[in-house]
């Protein structure tokens, strides 16, 4: 029997049909952590060297896994658009009778975050974005050599293996010393479970114009190495929003919070506390 990679912790029921699986620990304002989109991703895989320091801080924690992905829902007849997305977590919000929270999204899980602060702006008291998505046309992210590498690997006919997801891993991060054998297992062990539409039918429009609809604080991080999304993503967040801090790093790809950890979570404490 293969022991399982990624932990097992909570499940709440948001109707529809869905439930999401999250981690949960600490007490205080909720900060509350959405995951990216690729092949065997999960809440806790892209933040388990992150939600514990803010734990430490004083801070609850919450770490879901949005439909299709991690331990949650992954209807195979579903649409996994931004729309479906946003949802999700909106119902997860709901049903934990979360307010006041922070928000804290990297790549399509930016997206989500994006759009959620401005559907729900009374609910969203600071937000950080990590590369979010959402920010080019279609085309600008199909062209990108991390995303075309990505589909490779989920949509080939010799089917998924981990061979693969390593070349994908390998575009992800700027540095290969973070592309442990431990976290190629925990994505691949997911990956095996979600329906292709999780990744075929994923829609992210470009949202630069409502932008200027956040009314929070944000704090922003991209990698310049970034072969996913755009590095350039991060002036077009500090032209259209105000009260807007982005920090960009160099040596670093589309993980700020893996490859560069320790600084990620001073800042965000730092930033949480103001």
């Amino acid at each position: 029997m293969t022991v399982p990679a990624v932990p097992e912790a909570k499940y709440v029921d948001i109707g529809n049909d869905l439930k999401i699986h999250y981690h949960d620990q600490g007490e205080g304002t909720p900060v509350i952590f959405v995951h990216g989109s690729g092949p065997g991703a999960s809440g806790w895989s892209n933040f388990k060297g992150n939600y514990p320091a803010m734990v430490e801080a004083g801070y609850r924690t919450l770490v879901p896994d949005l439909p299709g992905y991690g331990y949650s829902s992954k209807p195979e007849d579903a649409q996994y658009t931004l729309d479906f997305m946003v949802a999700a977590l909106e119902g997860f919000v709901e049903a934990l009778q979360l307010k006041d929270c922070i928000l804290i999204g990297n790549s399509m899980g930016g997206a989500v975050c994006i759009r959620f602060s401005v559907n729900n702006p009374k609910l969203v008291q600071k937000l950080v974005l990590m590369a979010p998505g959402g920010l080019e046309k279609r085309e600008v992210y199909m062209e990108m050599e991390g995303i075309q590498t990505m589909m490779r690997s989920f949509f080939s006919k010799k089917g998924l293996s981990r061979e693969g997801m390593r070349k994908t891993f390998n575009l992800q991060l700027f540095d290969s010393k973070h592309i442990t054998d431990e976290i190629i297992e925990e994505r691949f062990q997911i990956a095996e479970t979600q329906p292709k539409t999780v990744i075929s039918t994923m829609k992210i429009p470009n949202q630069t114009e409502a932008l200027k609809e956040i009314t929070c604080p944000i704090l922003g991080f991209w990698g310049m190495d970034d072969k996913f999304c755009p590095s350039s993503g991060a002036m077009t967040v500090a032209r259209e929003c105000s009260n807007t801090r982005m920090i960009l790093l160099t040596e670093c790809g589309h993980w700020v919070m893996v490859e560069h950890a320790a600084r990620f979570n001073k800042e965000c404490i730092e930033f949480f506390n103001e």
